[in-house]
């Protein structure tokens, strides 16, 4: 099971940050402004496991969309263009030349990934991070003993620690809805089925169809991410369409799970074990001659 996030028809109202926090008791956070357009969280952490990012763009007429800096032209000179009045402080942004405004948000709800080869289950010690039933990755608290090594091996750093006590919290798919058959809250509260869940077979032919039509409909710049099994984590449990560049998003263009090289690692560590030994051995059998 898993999520398909199409942020396409995201309309950044976050209902699905608010109804994951309530579920899942989590405590509040975001509540000043970051300075990141609407954006009052800022990522993914031990207090946010559902995250609405706003991305704003700006394109020059005939350009390519990049991400906007504010800096709008120069507010008086603008309003004199336009015949409208300038407050102090006020920006505008730029307008092309057939009075379209060349600006958009991109938004889109970000959460942990459960990865098909997650990282995070490697290096765990204690068995903290399991495998459900439903193939998504979990964190049990009254396991975890806050030794962090989960951390760094996240592709995507997703995973986080609470000061108070050190231990990681995640999204966990709300494992408790799924064992009474319901949808997680995130994708039951969200108004326009911007988060969708259910088989990830399903969710894969559903979102390659959405891909088609935006295509088809002149939207090039979609494409999914995450979606594919032979990428560098075996695919994601949670994948996404997206309208521009992964980087855009604040996503690795090609991540890899942080733990693929071990067995080779462990090969080559044995290997040297047995030379030393081997070397060992010689020299005692030398001196006991």
């Amino acid at each position: 099971m898993g999520f398909f996030t199409d942020t396409s028809v995201c309309i950044g109202c976050k209902a699905c940050e608010v109804a994951c926090k309530e579920w899942n008791a989590i405590p509040e956070d975001g509540l000043e402004l970051t300075g990141m357009s609407y954006d009052n969280t800022g990522g993914l952490g031990a207090d946010t496991w559902r995250h609405v990012a706003f991305i704003e763009q700006s394109r020059p007429p005939g350009g390519v969309w990049t991400v906007a800096d504010h800096g709008r032209v120069d507010v008086f000179a603008e309003a004199q263009r336009l015949g409208r009045p300038a407050g102090d402080g006020e920006r505008i942004a730029p307008v092309a030349p057939e009075g379209r405004t060349e600006l958009r948000w991109l938004m889109s709800s970000d959460v942990c990934k459960h990865c098909t080869r997650a990282g995070c289950l490697d290096v765990c010690p204690t068995g903290a991070l399991f495998r459900t039933e439903f193939g998504t990755v979990v964190v049990q608290q009254d396991v975890c003993n806050g030794c962090g090594y989960c951390v760094p091996a996240c592709p995507y750093g997703v995973i986080d620690q609470r000061p108070d006590d050190g231990r990681v919290w995640k999204c966990t798919m709300c494992y408790d809805r799924l064992g009474s058959g319901l949808e997680p809250a995130c994708a039951k509260a969200c108004p326009t089925d911007s988060i969708r869940f259910g088989p990830l077979e399903e969710l894969r032919e559903q979102a390659a169809e959405r891909v088609r039509v935006l295509q088809e409909a002149g939207v090039e710049g979609a494409r999914l991410y995450g979606h594919d099994p032979q990428d560098g984590v075996g695919g994601d449990g949670a994948f996404f369409l997206l309208l521009d560049e992964p980087e855009v998003y604040g996503l690795p263009p090609r991540p890899v799970v942080t733990t693929r090289d071990l067995p080779a690692m462990w090969r080559r560590a044995a290997l040297a074990a047995v030379t030393v030994a081997a070397g060992v051995a010689a020299c005692c059998l030398r001196r006991a001659r």
